[in-house]
């Protein structure tokens, strides 16, 4: 027999997947999570943002997936942009679907929920921020070309170091996200869940009169909507403010 996982029913429990030397993302997210949502965290091995350290990273993947799906989660994210999005046009679903089998867990990753968070709110041509050197940065962008967005300007903070990018303040993505606006930008993408983001978000999308999408919001954004009937987060910006009841995503296949 099934144990009850809670004398409420209206839990639900999030798993995520994160870059063992990532200090932010689960922070942000306690913070902007419902009361009736609990957030559970296993970790991939990673200290630098390179491509050879990311492909390294996810090779353990599906081990720690599985120990998420022992605690009887929801839905699994993995919670890293850049080991998302590496491979280009389709990576990102494939490391999903890789996830959704080792566990029978619906599953989503970072680079998956950012695209249907820009699709969500009908915009194709946005500026990138993000925290990456200039090699993984042009990756994150052909990536989001790759998949039919433009990307009008980007620029990063140039850093290897994931620790590094942990100890930045949210000033540093604020700052960067005026820096890489443009007047034909349709939304501001900031990228790095390591990335203090969230605390920043509302005071761009004043500034700017523009969705700023972060991609630890998105990641948040995803799984609640996975989850479904969550109500809308207010605080962190127009995606999370009103999240419509679209249903419960459906079961792997």
């Amino acid at each position: 027999m099934r144990t009850p996982r809670s004398t409420d029913p209206a839990l639900a429990r999030i798993g995520l997947l994160v870059p063992s030397s990532n200090t932010t993302v689960e922070a942000e997210f306690y913070r902007a999570l419902p009361p009736s949502v609990t957030l559970h965290t296993a970790r991939l091995y990673l200290t630098e943002i390179t491509p050879e350290a990311i492909l390294d990273m996810v090779r353990d993947m599906e081990q720690q997936a599985r120990l998420l799906a022992s605690a009887d989660v929801d839905v699994i994210v993995l919670g890293a942009t850049a080991p998302s999005f590496l491979k280009g046009l389709g990576y990102d679903r494939e490391l999903a679907l890789k996830i959704e089998k080792a566990t029978g867990k619906r599953a989503t990753t970072t680079s998956t929920a950012l695209l249907e968070a820009l699709a969500r709110l009908g915009v194709k041509r946005v500026a990138l921020a993000s925290a990456y050197d200039d090699k993984v940065a042009a990756i994150a962008r052909s990536f989001l070309e790759a998949n039919g967005f433009t990307v009008v300007a980007a620029q990063g903070l140039g850093l290897v170091d994931n620790l590094a990018v942990g100890r930045l303040s949210s000033d540093t993505a604020c700052e960067l996200g005026r820096k890489v606006d443009r007047p034909d930008a349709e939304a501001i993408v900031l990228a790095c869940t390591n990335w203090k983001t969230m605390d920043v978000i509302e005071r761009l999308e004043r500034e700017l009169g523009k969705p700023v999408v972060s991609t630890t919001q998105a990641s948040i954004w995803a799984a609640l909507r996975i989850i479904g009937s969550v109500p809308g987060v207010p605080g962190h910006g127009r995606l999370l403010r009103v999240i419509a009841e679209e249903g419960r995503a459906k079961q792997p296949a």
